[in-house]
């Protein structure tokens, strides 16, 4: 479905200006229409309900099979009907309702405004030292909010917007650049996939594995990428690049993902903090605990990657895809 590059930019454009005032519903409530009908969502409905149906737990073989089916079946479940629907918008209807659809679907597989109400919501609730309230936000980094003190709060919430600059914003962004509208739902299809069924417990070790290899593999150059972006933006913005760029080095390791590793040793160099998850990892042992007042210069070092990311990434790669390749 060949589209110009005016086209492909105006979208994705079109698509931010859409997520910055129409934002993604909250998981705080997941009783809402809104909630239950978002795409992502039904992704990880659907991949529960196919995960229930191929389990098959006396050979591992067989299940790891059936975790290779389980992605194709749930990423084409997506993908083929976004095509076709695109393709019908485009021939029949012309190029601005393909645009202005086109746009809402892109949107639908990213997600920069809620995160940015949350990190406010969290940074003023500890500044007023009202750690119940606090406590709501710290979920989103899979952690149980109950006992953590402040200062785990703020790295919670920390590790977590360098984790999902990743897998939230810009990764979609970089296969929208090459494969348009369909790359982005596909890759957003995997990285469900992967928060449903990619873990390394005996239940999903499995039936998982595929998912979980293939969130790795389609992640591996975005978050190379970020992590660069915020040294760079670290550098613009007057904050410590020069040690992001050696905790980056140093201790991506510690972090039990092959790829997050990057983004938020990155993240905790160029803050000068101490990440934290008790019991499993420390990220720049030696670094301040981290405050609320951290949370806002990391939410300020997201958005300038997020800028340099569509300037420098996206952008070429759209015009690749549409003027040289023509794909």
């Amino acid at each position: 479905m060949v589209i110009d590059f005016a086209t492909a930019f105006l979208i994705l454009l079109l698509s931010i200006v859409i997520d910055l005032i129409i934002t993604d519903p909250s998981p705080n409530t997941p009783w809402t229409l809104r909630y239950r009908l978002h795409p992502t969502v039904l992704m990880g409905k659907l991949a529960q309900r196919l995960e229930t149906l191929l389990r098959n737990p006396d050979s591992p073989r067989v299940e790891k099979f059936n975790g290779v089916i389980l992605v194709l079946v749930v990423v084409a479940s997506f993908v083929i009907p976004t095509y076709f629907i695109l393709k019908f918008i485009k021939d029949f209807l012309g190029i601005v309702p393909y645009i202005i659809v086109s746009a809402f679907i892109l949107k639908m597989t990213i997600c920069i405004k809620l995160e940015t109400d949350w990190a406010y919501g969290v940074s003023e609730a500890l500044q007023k030292e009202d750690l119940v309230e606090a406590r709501k936000y710290a979920h989103f980094s899979r952690r149980d909010p109950s006992k953590l003190n402040s200062s785990q709060i703020s790295s919670s919430v920390i590790e977590s917007m360098a984790e999902n600059l990743v897998d939230f914003r810009l990764s979609p962004l970089f296969y929208y650049g090459i494969f348009g509208v369909v790359g982005a739902v596909a890759y957003r299809a995997i990285n469900t996939l992967d928060g449903v069924v990619g873990f390394k417990d005996p239940e999903h070790i499995n039936i998982g594995w595929f998912s979980a290899t293939l969130d790795t593999v389609v992640n591996y150059i975005p978050t190379r990428i970020t992590a660069l972006l915020i040294i760079l933006a670290s550098k613009i913005l007057g904050e410590d690049y020069e040690i992001a760029w050696k905790i980056a080095l140093r201790d991506r390791k510690n972090v039990p993902s092959r790829n997050h590793g990057w983004t938020m040793a990155a993240m905790a160099g160029a803050l000068n903090v101490r990440l934290e998850k008790p019991g499993h990892y420390v990220i720049y042992n030696e670094g301040r605990m981290p405050s609320h007042l951290d949370i806002m210069r990391a939410l300020k070092i997201r958005n300038a990657v997020i800028i340099l990311f569509i300037v420098l990434v996206v952008t070429p790669l759209l015009y690749l895809s549409t003027v040289v390749f023509r794909f």
